[in-house]
């Protein structure tokens, strides 16, 4: 069975403006710098540096001149070199890992051979990580993870950039993702402008991903990944509502216990059946919540 064309750049690890370039390019072939930027929409002063960054990586070839101009290898050469540049890149990490992994096992050892008797109910429950790079990195991890099913509880999701390419792996996966967010009316008018143009991302680019709203006030935000109501699987990271506590100091918590996970599920569940409508990509629509 034949995959999308497009499903190739999800797989780059190019940022969007570089997919964009990049996705231009092969339908112009060669062109300038300030006409890529007028036909994609990217910031003049930014495009030099996406060019840059493509040539680099070797998808881009660069015609000297005044202007100089662009063009991108051929679609097979392309593919060819994403692999190459993952095989080395993939090198380099096994040996920096096999130079710091004598000293590793030695310092570390003695603490993981502790007893589970020695565990604190705590630590056995949950870790902390701070909110921000470390929290969108374990949440990209439960997407990447997931056997069946993934669940987000956010605010407006105002996050999805950082895990877009998690999400397409998941959903490329067969995985099911339900995503619940704040009511509309209960955001200020930046975050509700915001929702709306992510609300009409995820209906556009993930059409198999259910998107409700519900006007129950979220004490607590999270993503938690195949909960098992026989307690027998899933992970989850959550963190509680804390507005006056600026982001940079603040910590979600991740959890690999099950228990943890279907007690969410739980919460989850009956905010999405019973306090929550199916939510509307249209910016202009407004979404109402059955008492």
């Amino acid at each position: 069975m034949a995959d999308s064309a497009d499903d190739l750049f999800s797989l780059l690890d190019l940022t969007e403006y570089e997919a964009d370039a990049l996705e231009e390019l092969l339908l112009l072939g060669r062109t300038t710098a300030p006409d890529l930027a007028e036909a994609t929409g990217i910031p003049k002063a930014r495009i030099y540096g996406v060019l840059d960054a493509l040539s680099e990586a070797g998808y881009v070839k660069v015609i000297p001149g005044r202007p100089k101009q662009y063009e991108p290898h051929e679609p097979a050469a392309i593919a060819e070199r994403a692999v190459e540049n993952r095989r080395h890149a993939y090198e380099r990490f096994r040996e920096d890992v096999e130079a710091v992994e004598e000293a590793f096992v030695d310092e570390y050892t003695p603490v993981r051979d502790r007893g589970v008797d020695e565990l604190s109910p705590t630590e056995d429950l949950f870790h902390v990580v701070d909110v921000g790079e470390p929290s969108e990195q374990e949440t990209r991890r439960l997407f990447r993870d997931a056997a069946e099913a993934v669940y987000v509880l956010s605010k407006s999701f105002g996050y999805i950039d950082a895990v877009r390419p998690a999400i397409r792996n998941a959903v490329d996966r067969g995985v099911t993702v339900d995503v619940l967010l704040l009511h509309p009316d209960s955001l200020s008018p930046d975050n509700r402008q915001r929702q709306a143009e992510i609300r009409e991302l995820l209906a556009n680019e993930f059409p198999s991903v259910t998107v409700r709203v519900s006007d129950r006030m979220l004490p607590w935000r999270g993503t938690f990944a195949d909960p098992s109501l026989s307690y027998e699987s899933g992970q989850g990271l959550l963190m509680v509502e804390q507005e006056e506590v600026p982001n940079h100091h603040r910590q979600a918590a991740v959890t690999e216990n099950p228990s943890f996970v279907a007690g969410m599920w739980q919460y989850f569940d009956l905010l999405w059946r019973h306090e929550s409508v199916p939510a509307d990509p249209d910016p202009s629509a407004s979404d109402t919540v059955r008492e």
